[in-house]
């Protein structure tokens, strides 16, 4: 779930050490409440699998408070993304502006941030103060406990945007963006009473042309969302603008969505414990010594890695480093190795604990279980398939100097390696065989990568922890927004009646599930270059998935060509964000990439097309 981020506006001009000195202290304080959070959810949630298993004695209580530090972290996570410039956004139109105006862009979209936060405070306190009168069933203490973490959040990142705007930003360059994005607002605001007559009209109005605008524009993706469902909610229909925020709330307050922050945390543990770099030695003894070796251990590794960590960059960033050196060693072009490392990417969208899987599973209510044990076996299709590419194109490979590991040492390998081999299939054999649940097996999965660390890799780096628990929080919070935004935007395109309509057109298509399956896998496509999988699929994923399930189509076959397809347009250049953090990780120009991946991508699609052909491929697996 990895994307260009908010940077900070060139052209500052104006020296304010007093600021900065407020920002950095107020930063901090929300840094170690938001690192300390996710410490919390993992040991309140551990305590409640140690009571259920080991004690017999199940604690009534943990989901609950896990639940209220959950909101809050979801919250002052995406607070400490904001700070930071984490939250998703797409910035490829922005790039290609001259240098003398993108800083203007880079106004405009924290402008047009804070516009939106500005206007959705008072709801959110309007809906906290509401849920006062609420009271929690176990912990029964009043739900303003919980739903406090909204207004607070909201205001922390529009006290955070505002102080960047006066910190970073030249003040002409910032009078602009204030300018334009007021103008914008007034104008909206006073065609109140067209937008009334419009009808259906406003759903290309909001959700469309300001959605759209707004992401190709570089404002992060939740708050295009956001500015485009408020926008809508407030001034072409009557509702209630509270509604807005508690939708929010909703989208972000599932708990199997607890899941999110503990695998972010335990990808982080793998790489900084030693764990991924054992599975990669081992792989690599066993297959550097034939021709496209280390390019088979690329797409292998990334497999073994591949949705622990909830971010597709984390993945990257585990396996390039080790590779890439030797690979390049041996005469492998730089612009090979980042398309490679992009197309391995997209192939691995659908190995569990995916976090896009997770959340597939929050909003239809598709089986977890069910979705891991079906998302192994097409990720194996599309590995196959960019293995043929690999070996057409590494057969002139010279291996001369190449000394072939022994077997003993591969041996020595497999055992260091195994705690690190194991964990991927005890996480994902443990959901799919019921014996936890997601998020149960995620803090399990802290533990042994704890415990691996410190006993058998002995690489536990006490110094990191801290930056690793803010990072998690970090990117929890710009995944739970953009959940939370597109929630709420789904709901609104509901209540006009648009999944109606979506319906009729859908199951109105000639060829019946056959052509269905073709179109999803070419809108989702294009959704995935524009708004990367999760916000895709809470969008649109209530609305499609009844409909596949109405053509017969099994749904965890769906999923698995919805995410794939998805895959697609997030790694394949030159809109996908993937493409471009695979570059970054690589430090190689995008430009060196884009003829090599063309082969990469056309044989992800012809896997992707083989997996919606053949059901058995998502299905053949399951129970029942």
């Amino acid at each position: 779930m990895s994307g260009p981020v908010l940077g900070l506006a060139a052209g500052a001009r104006v020296d304010a050490p007093l600021l900065s000195a407020i920002e950095r202290r107020l930063g901090a304080l929300v840094d170690i409440a938001a690192g300390g959070l996710v410490l919390a959810d993992v040991g309140v949630l551990f305590a409640g699998v140690l009571a259920r298993f080991v004690f017999h004695s199940p604690l009534v209580w943990s989901d609950e408070l896990a639940s209220i530090l959950f909101i809050w972290l979801a919250m002052l996570g995406a607070v400490v993304a904001l700070r930071r410039g984490e939250h998703m956004r797409m910035t490829a139109l922005v790039s290609m502006q001259p240098p003398s105006r993108r800083p203007l862009f880079e106004a405009f979209a924290l402008c047009a941030s804070l516009a939106f936060l500005a206007m959705v405070a008072w709801p959110a306190w309007e809906y906290a103060s509401e849920e006062r009168f609420i009271t929690t069933p176990a912990l029964n203490i009043s739900n303003a406990w919980r739903a406090a973490a909204l207004p607070v959040g909201i205001g922390l990142m529009g006290l955070f945007a505002v102080l960047r705007l006066l910190r970073d930003v030249e003040w002409r360059i910032t009078a602009k963006a204030v300018v334009i994005v007021a103008t914008l607002v007034l104008a909206f605001t006073l065609g109140r009473s067209v937008f009334q007559d419009l009808g259906r009209l406003n759903l290309l109005v909001f959700f469309v042309g300001v959605v759209l605008a707004g992401v190709l524009a570089g404002i992060p993706i939740a708050f295009s969302f956001g500015l485009g469902t408020f926008g809508y909610l407030a001034l072409a229909t009557d509702t209630a603008l509270p509604v807005i925020v508690g939708r929010m709330d909703e989208g972000m307050s599932h708990l199997i969505l607890l899941a999110v922050p503990l695998f972010v945390f335990l990808g982080l543990l793998i790489e900084m414990t030693g764990m991924a770099k054992a599975m990669i030695a081992f792989l690599a003894g066993l297959l550097g010594h034939v021709k496209g070796g280390l390019s088979y251990v690329l797409v292998g590794a990334m497999y073994l890695v591949s949705g622990i960590s909830g971010s597709k960059a984390a993945d990257m960033a585990a396996v390039a480093p080790a590779l890439f050196p030797e690979m390049k060693q041996r005469g492998a072009s730089e612009g090979d190795l980042v398309a490679l490392l992009a197309a391995t990417g997209a192939q691995t969208e659908t190995v569990p604990p995916s976090l896009v899987l997770i959340t597939i599973g929050s909003v239809t209510g598709v089986s977890i279980a069910a979705l891991f044990t079906g998302g192994l076996l097409p990720a194996v299709v599309l590995g196959l398939m960019l293995c043929v590419v690999v070996y057409f194109r590494c057969r002139g490979e010279d291996l001369s100097e190449v000394v072939r590991t022994p077997w003993r040492e591969v041996g020595r390998l497999a055992v260091v390696a195994l705690p690190a081999l194991a964990l991927p299939f005890v996480i994902r054999a443990a959901v799919v065989e019921g014996v936890a649940t997601a998020t149960e097996v995620s803090t399990i999965g802290i533990m042994y990568a704890v415990v691996a660390g410190l006993v058998v890799y002995r690489q536990f780096d006490w110094k990191r922890l801290g930056p690793m628990l803010v990072a998690t929080a970090s990117l929890s919070g710009a995944i739970l927004l953009i959940i939370g935004t597109a929630t709420a935007m789904a709901w609104g395109l509901t209540q006009s009646g648009f999944s109606r309509l979506l319906a009729e057109a859908m199951t109105g298509l000639p060829g019946g599930a056959p052509m269905f399956l073709a179109v999803s896998l070419v809108i989702f496509v294009v959704l995935g270059s524009v708004l990367e999988g999760i916000p895709a699929i809470v969008l649109f994923g209530p609305l499609l998935f009844p409909i596949a399930r109405q053509l017969g189509i099994h749904e965890v076959h769906y999923a698995m060509v919805v995410v794939l397809s998805m895959g697609l347009g997030l790694f394949a250049p030159p809109l996908g964000v993937g493409y471009y953090a695979a570059c970054a990780i690589g430090r190689v120009h995008p430009d060196a990439g884009i003829r090599p991946i063309a082969g990469y991508m056309v044989a992800l699609l012809v896997g992707t097309i083989a997996v919606a052909a053949i059901p058995w491929l998502s299905i053949g697996f399951l129970r029942g």
